[in-house]
């Protein structure tokens, strides 16, 4: 659907197609089970070429794009890199955009706040997985007739639409990194993206490598009632 038709779509109001009810007990099981499964998804820096099944991808990307957004205008865009010439061409550019950061330009807080984390301006990653999601946000729609459409809450509907996606990659039994060098103007050029998408973030996906490790720092979670308030 472009984007002209979004605009001239009248409301209508249809059945909720999907109506789930469950127990309290089943609720809570399977809140509990779902809990139990996101504490074994683990950010990685250490990915094996084993190849991905597309279909893999794709069917996480629908999930992806199930998302709410902003009057529904959906504005993503995922590029989905396996070719190695082009995961090699952002690597060397984002490697590019890394070592300026590490050399001074992020500051000494914000070095020091990485430093248990282990990163440097070294990406291999970014050619050894089989899988690079480049994430885009559409700034603006942008019509078959050239006509300028404005989008909404942009910036948080992504952010969902990412969480979602790092969820299913999860679900299918794939690691995952996100990856954003700053500035990654340089995306829209490789991925061939138009001017009205910004690059959101590179998201690494793939097999975890044998011997991957994570930093200690990464497990330290904050419990609940430090990120949660009820009254």
């Amino acid at each position: 659907m472009n984007d002209a038709a979004l605009d001239d779509v009248p409301y209508e109001a249809i059945p909720l197609p999907d109506r789930r009810r469950f127990s309290d007990a089943e609720m809570a099981e399977r809140a509990a089970a779902f809990f139990a499964e996101m504490k074994t998804r683990h950010t990685i820096r250490d990915f094996e070429p084993t190849p991905v099944p597309r279909k893999v991808i794709e069917d996480c990307l629908l999930a992806a794009g199930r998302a709410p957004s902003g009057a529904n205008r959906q504005p993503w865009h995922f590029v989905a890199v396996g070719d190695p010439a082009i995961k090699k061409r952002i690597r060397e550019a984002a490697e590019a955009e890394e070592q300026a950061f590490y050399s001074g330009k992020a500051g000494d807080d914000w070095l020091a706040a990485l430093a248990p984390l282990g990163t440097d301006e070294e990406k291999p990653f970014l050619e050894t997985a089989p899988w690079l999601i480049v994430i885009f946000a559409e700034r603006y729609g942008v019509t078959d007739d050239r006509k300028i459409v404005k989008n909404y809450y942009i910036n948080e509907s992504v952010g969902i639409a990412t969480g979602m996606l790092i969820t299913a990659l999860h679900q299918a039994g794939l690691a995952t990194l996100t990856h954003t060098p700053n500035p990654m103007r340089f995306l829209n050029e490789i991925c061939g993206r138009p001017e009205n998408e910004k690059p959101y973030m590179i998201l690494v996906a793939g097999h975890a490598a044998e011997g991957a490790t994570v930093p200690k720092h990464a497990k330290t979670k904050k419990p609940l009632e430090e990120i949660a308030t009820f009254r």
